[in-house]
C-alpha cells in the first residue's frame, strides 16, 4: 500500500486533496460525538446542490477593485474563507454595470474581462470543497460614493465634506439613477429618476451578467435588494414616489425588482438567493392605521414580497434590514435583525430563510436554526475577526468537523474521538508527529 499526499483531481497546480471536505461533520462511526449533529453542521440541500454547513459568509465590499477587477486583495480574502469551513461564501456586491457600483473600487461583472480574475477564485475554493456564489448588485441613489476609509477615518480625525466621489475622483456624480429623483441625504448625489427604457437595458444587463457568472463557474447567485440600494429604492414608498406602473401601491413598487429576479431566474439554473432588508426602521408605524396607506417599507410587506419571489423559483431570503432611509433609529444587540427572518419563516415555512446580524456565538447561532427561525446564518463581521468560526464553534458544540489538512493541529482535541465516559485529559496529542505516542497528559506537580 502506498501512501501518496493526494492532490485534488484537476486542479492547475498542486494542491493536497481534503477528505472530507473541509467544515464538514466526520462520520459518527468515527466520532461518536457526532451522533447527534447541531443544526449548524447539517447539511442543506437547495436545488439539487448540497452546501455542507449551514454557516454562510456574507458578500463584504473591499472597495478594492481595479476598475470592476477582482485583485489579489479578493484571493487572499476570499481564499481565507474557503480553507476555513464555511458551508458557502457569497462574493460581495458586483455591479452589472459601471454606474451601478457603490464606490469608484467596487466589484463589477459588466464586460468579459472581469471573468478570469474570478474564475482564479471560484477554482481555489471549489478545490477545497467550498461552494461560492456571488450577490449581483446596482447601488442606485447611493452610487459614486467614497470608499468608507476614504470618506472619513474610524478615529474621526478627518472627514470629507460629503460622500459624493467627483469625476476627477474616478466618480460619476451626474450618472447616478434611483426610481425617483430623491437623494439618500444631502451629503449623497441627487440621483436621475430611471426611465422604462434605462430599466429595461439594465434587465439586460443583469442577463449578460448572469452569463458571466456561468463562465466564472458560480455555484449560486444572490440578488442584493437591501440596504438602500436600487432594489429596495423601488419596493420602498420613502424613495420610490413614481406616478408610472413601477410606483404607488405595493403591487406596483414590486414589479421593477420581481422583473429583476425573474430575468435572472430563467438565465440561471443553480441556485437563486435575493437578500432583502425587511424594514427602513423609519419612525413611525409602517402603514397609516387611518388611511390604509403604507407610509415605509416593513415586514408586513417583506412578507409579501417573500412570497411572490418564492412564486417566482427563488431558493432563499438572505433577511437583513435598513440602509434606505438616513434617519433610521436601530438599537444594536445580539441577533437584532433575527425576528424578521423569523418573521418571514412563519410566513412561508418552506421557503429557506437567512439570518444575519451580530451573530457571533456558536451557541447563539445554533439556537436560531434549532428554534426554526431561520434555515442558515449569514456572518461577516465575526468572521473577519476570527476566520476559523465555523471550525471553532464546532468544537464549542462537541462535535468534530474537518478542519483544513494543513491546519489540524491546531484542533488536535477536537479531532481525537470521544467515547462515552471519557475525559479530555490525553486528548490533543500532537496528531502526526510522532508525538502522538508521549505520555501529554496534564502534570500533576
Amino acid at each position: 500500500m502506498t501512501h501518496i499526499n493526494k492532490p485534488v483531481p484537476g486542479a492547475d497546480q498542486y494542491l493536497p486533496l481534503n477528505e472530507p471536505s473541509i467544515g464538514t461533520a466526520y462520520p459518527k462511526e468515527i466520532y461518536p460525538q457526532n451522533a447527534d449533529l447541531p443544526e449548524l453542521f447539517k447539511p442543506l440541500t437547495l436545488r439539487g446542490m448540497t452546501f455542507k454547513n449551514r454557516i454562510f459568509v456574507s458578500p463584504m465590499c473591499q472597495y478594492s477593485s481595479d476598475n470592476g477587477h477582482a485583485t489579489d486583495w479578493h484571493f487572499v480574502h476570499i481564499g481565507g474563507f474557503a480553507t476555513r469551513g464555511a458551508g458557502a461564501i457569497c462574493m460581495e456586491a458586483t455591479a452589472v454595470v459601471p454606474e451601478g457600483r457603490i464606490s469608484p473600487e467596487d466589484a463589477g461583472l459588466w464586460t468579459d474581462s472581469q471573468i478570469a480574475p474570478l474564475k482564479r477564485i471560484v477554482n481555489f475554493a471549489h478545490a477545497h470543497g467550498t461552494l461560492i456564489g456571488v450577490q449581483l448588485a446596482h447601488a442606485g441613489r447611493k452610487a459614486s460614493t467614497y470608499a468608507p476609509w476614504v470618506h472619513s477615518d474610524m478615529a474621526r480625525t478627518r472627514r470629507a465634506p460629503s460622500y459624493v466621489a467627483g469625476k476627477d475622483e474616478g466618480g460619476w456624480p451626474d450618472e447616478v439613477y434611483g426610481p425617483s429623483e430623491i437623494p439618500f441625504s444631502d451629503q449623497y448625489p441627487k440621483p436621475k429618476a430611471m426611465t422604462e427604457q434605462q430599466m429595461q437595458s439594465l434587465l439586460e444587463a443583469f442577463t449578460k451578467a448572469v452569463e458571466r457568472c456561468k463562465e466564472a463557474g458560480y455555484d449560486f447567485i444572490e440578488v442584493h435588494a437591501a440596504h438602500g440600494y436600487l432594489l429596495h429604492e423601488f419596493v420602498s414608498p420613502l424613495s420610490n414616489v413614481r406616478t408610472d406602473k413601477y410606483g404607488g401601491s405595493l403591487e406596483n413598487r414590486l414589479r421593477f425588482p420581481l422583473e429583476v429576479v425573474k430575468t435572472v431566474r430563467a438565465a440561471w439554473d443553480k441556485p437563486l438567493f435575493v437578500r432583502i432588508s425587511a424594514t427602513d426602521w423609519a419612525e413611525g408605524p409602517e402603514k397609516d392605521p387611518g388611511t390604509g396607506e403604507w407610509r415605509q417599507w416593513g415586514i408586513e410587506q417583506s412578507k409579501i414580497y417573500a412570497g411572490e419571489l418564492k412564486k417566482l423559483g427563488v431558493d432563499l431570503i438572505d433577511c437583513s434590514s435598513g440602509g434606505n432611509w438616513v434617519q433610521q433609529k436601530i438599537v444594536l444587540q445580539p441577533g437584532y435583525q433575527v425576528p424578521f427572518a423569523e418573521a418571514l419563516k412563519k410566513a412561508h415555512p418552506d421557503l429557506p430563510i437567512g439570518a444575519v446580524g451580530l451573530i457571533t456565538e456558536p451557541e447563539q447561532a445554533e439556537s436560531y436554526l434549532r428554534d426554526g427561525k431561520a434555515d442558515v446564518v449569514f456572518l461577516a463581521r465575526e468572521l473577519i475577526r476570527t476566520p476559523h468560526w465555523p471550525i471553532l464553534a464546532a468544537q464549542k458544540l462537541g462535535v468534530a468537523v474537518k478542519p483544513a489538512n494543513q491546519y489540524e493541529r491546531g484542533f488536535a482535541d477536537m479531532l481525537t474521538p470521544a467515547h462515552p465516559g471519557e475525559t479530555s485529559d490525553g486528548r490533543g496529542g500532537e496528531q502526526g508527529t510522532g508525538k502522538e505516542h508521549l505520555n501529554q497528559k496534564p502534570s500533576t506537580k
